[in-house]
């Protein structure tokens, strides 16, 4: 199994800044504490500085909690480095190409390709927020919206997106 929480900490490395200062992504997510794994991830991948350039990026930046709670050793086994490939794919299963902020979300379900370009997730938005089904079948929360990086937008999620089997999106 691959690891997630290096995924969910790259890509809050990605994800988190401050409005002041025109911070990218990957600084954003660096400079906070609750991305700590993401950011160890994205670095093992060798993905910091692509998540550093112009983008547009969106990335659903998983949050520590969110690594912790893959099964044992899975965060581990995927920083090593001949799992590189394992944990890159996470880890473009979080990011699309574009800058998709919560109000350019449709409202509904609808398939969305993230960089993992054989891969869909499934963002469903309703009255009750944004939900993000994947590859499991299980279903993240965005949990904080649109923090804005020079680069793109973070969105804050409450799991690690795992590719597999299309999710159902109806």
């Amino acid at each position: 199994m691959f690891n997630i929480k290096a995924t969910i900490a790259a890509t809050a490395f990605a994800v988190f800044g401050t409005a002041a200062t025109a911070n990218n992504i990957v600084e954003i997510a660096a400079g906070d504490d609750r991305f700590s794994t993401l950011v160890a991830a994205v670095t093992a991948a060798g993905l910091a500085e692509t998540l550093s350039g112009l983008g547009p990026f969106t990335v659903y930046a998983p949050v520590n909690d969110a690594f912790a709670a893959l099964p044992a050793g899975t965060v581990e086994t995927l920083l090593k480095p001949e799992n590189k490939g394992q944990l890159t794919n996470v880890l473009l299963y979080h990011v699309d190409d574009r800058k998709l902020t919560a109000a350019g979300i449709p409202a509904g379900s609808n398939y969305f390709k993230p960089v993992l370009a054989s891969e869909r997730l499934c963002i469903t938005k309703s009255a009750n927020g944004v939900m993000i089904a994947d590859g499991t079948g299980e279903m993240a929360n965005v949990i904080i919206a649109d923090i804005q990086a020079d680069n793109g937008v973070i969105h804050v999620i409450d799991k690690v997106l795992l590719p597999g089997t299309r999710p159902d999106c109806h």
